[in-house]
């Protein structure tokens, strides 16, 4: 039998369901609200998903994802630019800020060392990591990768880099779950790891 579906419709719930956690169920629901919706609100979404890629950026100094350079935690003369709060990915920053626990900054790494996948230290910021620490007073280095196996080498490998200065280098203490995510661990969970960090 045809598919009575226009193509524009095919092609749109396609798109949908590349995205993480939706499904064709999920892609069809939202294609058919599309088409009943408020014509405006169509055109503010799509206005927001050209926007989105236009005016977000990495943050020059700590590559968290801002709209403007440098990002509001590197220039926020509040903040404790002598501790550097190291994670894989920009958006594990959103997590940290919502346990209103940390006060230094942040460095993503935009991703962690996966030799079989052909990421080596020249593909993440660990280089723009040195440099900071090198130029700048800082006293702690947290490395908060993901608990996994990429995560912990990646750790170990910023630790060596980091073995012949002045800094104190630690890890978020237990309580996040090996093999999870840190972006997807509770705000209590998260904050109390903070809190209690050991040195590496």
């Amino acid at each position: 039998m045809p598919d009575l579906r226009p193509e524009a419709v095919t092609r749109l719930a396609s798109h949908l369901e590349r995205l993480p956690g939706v499904g064709p169920r999920t892609a069809r629901v939202l294609v058919e609200h599309l088409l009943v919706a408020d014509e405006s609100e169509v055109d503010a979404l799509a206005q927001a998903l050209a926007d989105l890629r236009g005016a977000v950026c990495h943050c020059s100094r700590c590559f968290l994802l801002t709209e403007s350079d440098p990002c509001p935690v590197c220039s926020d003369p509040g903040r404790d630019q002598g501790v550097i709060l190291v994670i894989e990915e920009p958006t594990t920053a959103w997590a940290v800020e919502a346990t209103h626990q940390f006060n230094g900054v942040f460095h993503a790494l935009l991703g962690h060392l996966s030799p079989l996948h052909g990421v080596g230290p020249e593909d993440l910021t660990i280089d723009a990591l040195i440099d900071r620490v090198r130029s700048d007073e800082v006293h702690e280095v947290i490395l908060a990768t993901d608990p996994t196996v990429e995560g912990e080498t990646t750790a170990l490998y910023i630790a060596r880099r980091l073995k012949d200065f002045p800094v104190q280098i630690s890890r978020p203490a237990s309580g996040i779950p090996v093999g999870g995510e840190l972006a997807a661990v509770d705000r209590l969970t998260l904050a109390m790891a903070l809190e209690s960090r050991r040195e590496v």
